[in-house]
């Protein structure tokens, strides 16, 4: 099958957000174009968006959870980030709302770790920053703050009390996750975590050969070589080539056998396979089977694109 009819497959998807990214990061269509403006305003009246906004409570969480963290996938932290990879506006009212319940329900705890320079839980701040950036809130003391813990954290590798206190690569890739999204304007402080977290992945350990700390006897996730969406506090080997395309650090020598890896899983079909891990535990209006295999194709494409893989003719 050729990239064209993969293009073609991808745009059938019932999930506005999937056709938009196609066109717009694929596909080279401007934001500005009819094509594009129809899908976008597609994400905002159509499909998981809109209902996974529905229900939200005056204060700015979603109404039945036990916390915002439980339960695990639906409550406002997960809602949250799995709305900023849906594409999310911004700037919709009911986003921002629940992103401000976060920060000022996690302000006091954000606090207390910086002045006990505790650690741990990275890839829930990594998490955060990555939607609070999402609704245009850097300039929030409260996000600063998040921001100086993820670079007291990559410093050590996001050491982690749940990975037995070793470095934690889940936690780093989710950091780095929620640093991208400050874009090219970075000050030095950010820049500089950065590459603390790109030397722990790319130089002190190897991407495909999954060789990160662990305790004896105990082994990396098997989530790691397998083709996910959506993961949430998780990491996985394409959602970390994903975060360092996003760093523009693909072009990095250690990162090409990871990249190897992942065109080796394409099929002849020209598509990637993919695996929901947790879909029974979130919304299933983000699509059953071929809808995963859609994200994940999606995916796949956009890294080897920014990475300047050639298309290789199926």
């Amino acid at each position: 099958m050729s990239d064209t009819d993969v293009m073609s497959w991808l745009l059938e998807s019932r999930i506005p957000s999937i056709r938009y990214q196609t066109l717009t990061d694929l596909l080279d269509v401007l934001h500005d174009d009819a094509r594009a403006v129809q899908a976008r305003l597609a994400i905002r009246r159509h499909g998981p968006v809109p209902a996974m906004l529905r229900g939200q409570a005056r204060a700015g969480h979603w109404e039945g959870e036990r916390s915002y963290y439980t339960p695990k996938y639906t409550s406002t932290h997960w809602r949250l980030l799995l709305l900023t990879e849906l594409g999310v506006d911004g700037r919709t009212p009911a986003f921002r709302r629940g992103v401000e319940y976060m920060l000022t329900a996690t302000a006091s705890e954000m606090e207390q770790r910086l002045a006990r320079h505790s650690e741990g839980m990275a890839c829930l701040w990594g998490n955060l920053l990555r939607y609070a950036l999402h609704a245009g809130q850097a300039g929030d003391a409260r996000v600063g703050n998040v921001l100086r813990y993820l670079a007291l954290e990559l410093q050590e590798g996001c050491r982690c009390d749940i990975n037995y206190g070793y470095p934690c690569a889940w936690g780093v890739a989710r950091a780095l996750w929620g640093l991208a999204a400050l874009g090219p304007g970075r000050d030095q402080p950010a820049r500089r975590a950065i590459r603390h977290g790109v030397t722990f992945l790319l130089e002190s350990h190897h991407l495909d050969r999954v060789d990160f700390p662990v305790p004896d006897k105990c082994r990396v996730s098997s989530l790691w070589f397998k083709l996910n969406f959506p993961l949430f506090y998780q990491a996985d080997l394409l959602f970390t080539l994903r975060v360092l395309g996003e760093l523009d650090c693909l072009h990095h020598p250690r990162a090409q056998a990871a990249l190897d890896w992942l065109e080796e899983r394409r099929r002849p079909s020209g598509r990637w396979p993919g695996a929901s891990p947790y879909g029974v535990r979130t919304w299933r209006v983000i699509g059953g089977a071929d809808e995963t295999r859609r994200w994940v194709t999606l995916q796949a494409m956009r890294v080897l694109r920014q990475a300047g893989r050639p298309d290789d003719g199926r």
